[in-house]
């Protein structure tokens, strides 16, 4: 019985109702009307409470039901909900000093409104109670990720950690993750420097498998089946190869890869296509989101604008922009062949500045 209501409230609540972009579905603490979201944006959409108690919700169903749409849905809330509400700290150097606190302490609200702004609250003045739900997300960032089944292994989330968990009475078997972010050596000759010249559109994790005895022994074996999710956000055929040998596995959108075998000592990369994505309002369609991949990005402008294009095409409207920074890729974008220049960072990067993520798109004849 309260597998059905629960059931049921998440029919009502998500599958129903639709989210944005970000996965939230409220505005000032009330849920949106099903499907009607254009007359809530405003300044107190998505409050981290709720962002973060669905979450749980979300993996609680999961565990129960193997459903694959759970996980998207927890990953789409962790980048635009957690870590775009929970903490944000200002990375400044050679000299350049913030005009305001470089860092923010839980957003009560996610503001989806144009030319919003991120409302931070304090360490010792504020203490809603999101407060305390700051705490409480910050110190689950290890759930959501892996789990077992009778005879498997599923990696549901893709951040870089590591599980030993008990395959029998005897054997153990740990798991490590790892993102690949496709740059060498900035001081060394490499061989990634030269083929991977642009910011790459894709996701590469390495999953090392080591399996091991009581004794310590690190060449025991253990069979089971290895199942891998492949996000609602790829563009393509996800690639697996274990060992550096490709397998011949099919994907789609929104599933489950599978590998079972007898592991020992082994090697699992996964690739993952992805590119931008437009996310409408379900009751406005002309007005979109722009994501890259599970991630929302954030148009830096204090003012609702009209861009113009093909949304079905959004890598004409936007460009990659400031796309490395010493070691690592930048996820920048920037408008392209637009009246006025703007300049998008990913919802969880924006600290005080002033940002919009919904626009309206107009065909290219409409300027």
């Amino acid at each position: 019985r309260w597998r059905d209501i629960v059931m049921a409230y998440w029919d009502l609540a998500v599958d129903k109702r639709g989210t944005y972009c970000t996965g939230g579905q409220t505005c000032g603490e009330v849920w949106t009307p099903p499907g009607k979201m254009s007359a809530r944006l405003g300044g107190k959409n998505q409050e981290h409470c709720t962002v973060y108690n669905m979450m749980r919700l979300a993996e609680v169903l999961f565990r129960w039901t193997g459903d694959v749409k759970y996980a998207d849905y927890w990953e789409r809330n962790l980048y635009n909900g957690i870590l775009a509400q929970g903490y944000w700290e200002g990375s400044y150097t050679h000299g350049v000093k913030p005009e305001v606190s470089d860092k923010g302490l839980i957003a009560y609200f996610l503001p989806l409104r144009g030319g919003a702004r991120k409302a931070w609250g304090t360490e010792t003045e504020d203490f809603w109670c999101c407060h305390g739900t700051l705490v409480q997300a910050n110190a689950t960032h290890n759930m959501g990720i892996y789990y077992r089944g009778n005879d498997e292994f599923v990696v549901a989330q893709y951040i870089p950690s590591e599980v030993v968990y008990n395959h029998t009475e005897r054997i153990k078997v740990l798991i490590r993750q790892n993102i690949d972010n496709l740059i060498g050596s900035m001081q060394k000759v490499n061989t990634i420097n030269p083929t991977v010249a642009s910011r790459p559109n894709k996701m590469v994790i390495d999953i090392a498998i080591k399996v091991f005895d009581e004794t310590g022994n690190s060449n025991a074996q253990a069979e089971f089946t290895l199942k891998l999710r492949v996000p609602w956000w790829v563009k393509g055929e996800a690639l697996l190869s274990i060992n550096g040998e490709v397998q011949d596995v099919k994907s789609k959108p929104s599933s489950f890869v599978s590998v079972k075998r007898v592991w020992s000592n082994d090697v699992v990369r996964l690739e993952l296509p992805k590119g931008l994505y437009v996310c409408p309002l379900p009751d406005n369609p002309d007005v979109v989101a722009f994501m890259d991949g599970p991630v929302v990005l954030a148009g830096l402008c204090d003012e609702e604008r009209i861009l113009y294009g093909d949304k079905d095409a959004p890598a004409t409207i936007l460009i990659p922009d400031n796309e490395r920074e010493w070691m690592s890729w930048l996820n920048g974008y920037r408008t392209y062949n637009q009246e006025r220049g703007i300049r998008f960072i990913p919802l969880y990067e924006v600290g005080y500045e002033p940002y919009t993520v919904y626009f309206q798109i107009k065909p290219d004849n409409s300027k």
